[in-house]
């Protein structure tokens, strides 16, 4: 396992946007407290639809509210959790709605109207016929929340950023608490204040406000890329950060505590939390599972829908041979290079009979059928909300046993043996990030670095998840501990006369 000792953490960005349309999901599980231990059960899929469903927030215990893409455009669809179905407020033809909330103390629901011309106002759409008039005529609403029948507490767009504004719809009052705020923003249980959080000082904290005092008071401060947070009825808040939810007590907690952690391959992400007014479910947002999407896309070529593949990937997406020999970029240049499939006269096969996902890479060991032969390749997917890039990987260069020298190497490696390890590799190894980045030129600068590893890891120990052998190349996805913690990689050895000569990682 040539995993290099040093490794750097990865920083996380984002950028706020009021709405965008990626691919997601709206999910629903069931929670249950236990003398302060959070169990929750099996998530599920209740947009399971294409295209964008998010925002979710409970109209009572038992129906649940979301923006969900339907016909080419997003509408505000109700679902039902005793039936198990999901019906439509409203039809716009000529926009789409957001952020749909049920207005305090009346059936009706209010949301983010978004025209095709760009108009963006909050709205208010009668539960029962979907009727809708608007509510506030000149604010750029972003997010809101109700704090009376006609008190709210919004985020308004001014410029490149969000203030958090009170708006009293009766006596056509407003006023602005605060520049620079987030998205979420929550009734908080058993009082009378509202939630939100402050981006004052590039530092994003959780703050708590009285709309008719203006009154605020820090609870919490974020972390990481967090932009969502919810409550409980006990008075804790809840975050999600990448596929964990994380609690903090805000009677008496210190730091925010690990509560659940999903399968990451199922649910990447979390985001948009809601609670059920009794407590007992959760809503929440995640991405679209990386190795959904490209299997999509293998489904889409074998049943020859040209149209349905090609929008598996991203509008430039990059196509070339391992390490980076670029084939070609763009949609344009795929239908050129694809453009006999179809149902009736595709040539080829795609069956996968092995697959590893690793944060935003799926990689697919494929047995390719067709005009009278068998091969094996390797396509690694890079993915987002699409697939970005593809590499190919075919069974080139001659090596009777590669696996043979890799798992050697292995070997020394968990007995932390620097000599065995270093005699499984040529004197002209390389290592290289991901396609092509060269880390670590020869022999000796290797050396050093997995001599100080292996010193100081006692725990060191590598276990193989899953392993591919094609051509000359061993593909090893790889659990590593090391000083207490566990991390995953993949890794992509060359061999070349019975020793190491090249390995790729993958992160």
């Amino acid at each position: 396992m040539s995993r290099l000792p040093i490794i750097s953490l990865l920083a996380l960005f984002f950028c706020l946007q009021c709405y965008s349309q990626s691919s997601t999901e709206v999910f629903l599980a069931d929670l249950e407290w236990n003398e302060g231990t959070l169990k929750i059960g099996e998530p599920k899929n209740i947009s399971n639809n294409e295209g964008y469903d998010n925002q979710p927030s409970f109209y009572d215990d038992d129906r649940i509210l979301f923006a969900s893409t339907r016909n080419g455009q997003t509408d505000i669809a109700l679902y039902n959790i005793d039936s198990d179905s999901k019906s439509w407020i409203n039809d716009t033809p000529n926009g789409g709605e957001y952020s749909p909330l049920r207005i305090q103390g009346t059936e009706d629901i209010s949301a983010i109207r978004l025209d095709d011309d760009g108009l963006q106002r909050l709205y208010k759409y009668d539960f029962e016929t979907g009727n809708h008039k608007e509510l506030i005529a000149d604010l750029k609403v972003g997010y809101h929340v109700w704090y009376s029948d006609h008190i709210l507490v919004c985020t308004v767009l001014i410029e490149n950023r969000m203030d958090l504004v009170v708006v009293n719809l009766q006596d056509n009052t407003r006023y602005t608490l605060q520049k620079n705020v987030g998205r979420s923003l929550h009734r908080i249980p058993k009082t009378e204040m509202i939630s939100y959080i402050s981006k004052e000082n590039d530092t994003a904290m959780v703050k708590s406000m009285h709309p008719i005092s203006g009154a605020t008071r820090n609870i919490v401060g974020l972390f990481g890329s967090v932009e969502d947070v919810v409550w409980t009825d006990s008075g804790m808040v809840l975050a999600g950060f990448r596929n964990s939810l994380l609690g903090f007590d805000y009677m008496d907690g210190q730091s925010w505590t690990l509560l659940h952690s999903f399968d990451e391959k199922e649910i990447p992400s979390l985001s948009r939390l809601s609670i059920s007014p009794n407590g007992k479910r959760i809503a929440f947002v995640t991405e679209n599972p990386k190795y959904k999407i490209v299997q999509k896309q293998v489904e889409s070529y074998n049943s020859g829908d040209l149209d349905a593949f090609v929008n598996c990937y991203m509008e430039n997406v990059l196509v070339q041979n391992f390490p980076a020999d670029t084939l070609y970029i763009g949609h344009q240049k795929m239908r050129e290079n694809y453009r006999n499939l179809s149902p009736n006269n595709k040539k080829y096969d795609v069956e996968v009979v092995n697959r590893i996902t690793l944060g935003n890479f799926v990689i697919d060991h494929e047995k390719v059928t067709g005009d009278g032969s068998i091969s094996k390749q390797v396509a690694i997917y890079e993915v987002s909300d699409r697939i970005s890039s593809m590499t190919f990987i075919f069974e080139k260069g001659s090596e009777s046993n590669p696996e043979s020298i890799v798992q050697d190497q292995l070997d020394a490696y968990n007995k932390r043996d620097i000599d065995a390890f270093m005699a499984t590799y040529t004197d002209t190894v390389k290592l290289y990030n991901f396609p092509k980045n060269l880390s670590t030129d020869g022999p000796e600068d290797m050396r050093k670095s997995y001599t100080e590893f292996f010193t100081s890891t006692p725990d060191l120990h590598c276990e193989i998840k899953s392993r591919i052998v094609i051509g000359n190349k061993v593909l090893d996805e790889e659990q590593v501990t090391a000083n207490g913690k566990t991390f995953s990689a993949v890794a992509i050895y060359e061999v070349e006369n019975g020793k190491i000569a090249k390995v790729t990682f993958l992160r």
